[in-house]
């Protein structure tokens, strides 16, 4: 079995896997490749892997990160900036694009979004959302910090 213990930057791999976006964040996992390799991933922290990221083995094979398709809720509307907000408001890991939004699939996050005019339509695609704005790849699990009180201006439940 090989070892993966280094996030690089390449377009050149020798194999891949393809994870969906919650099985991209990780730190310590067998994974099975596209050719069928086992790879143990042991990254030195928890790590968000992003499509088109690769990992490199300690024999230097270079296993490249493909998002795989997931059910996700594709937004539209006029107002999708507005929208947008909503979402961000909300902590939910979104993918921006020009004339639409994807979100993973929530049935409350759905009708809150109709709710606010917004076209929302179920799809499978790969989902590559937006990374924090911290520095961090993922948007949940924040801290605001003491200056916040528990009166800040959000709610929390996902």
């Amino acid at each position: 079995m090989l070892t993966a213990q280094h996030l690089i930057h390449t377009h050149d791999a020798d194999d891949h896997v393809t994870l969906d976006y919650d099985a991209r964040f990780l730190r310590r996992k067998v994974l099975t490749t596209d050719k069928g390799a086992q790879v143990l991933v042991d990254l030195p922290k928890t790590t968000s892997l992003a499509h088109g990221d690769a990992l490199e083995t300690n024999d230097g094979v270079r296993i490249g990160i493909r998002a795989a398709a997931e059910p996700l809720l594709e937004i539209k509307g006029e107002d999708l900036h507005r929208i947008a907000w909503h979402i961000g408001n909300r902590h939910t890991p979104c993918q921006i694009e020009a004339d639409r939004l994807l979100i993973q699939r929530d049935h409350v996050m759905a009708q809150m979004l109709k709710t606010l005019g917004a076209h929302v339509h179920e799809v499978v695609e790969p989902f590559t959302p937006e990374g924090g704005a911290y520095g961090h790849g993922r948007t949940h699990g924040h801290d605001h910090g003491a200056q916040h009180g528990p009166e800040h201006g959000h709610a929390h439940d996902h």
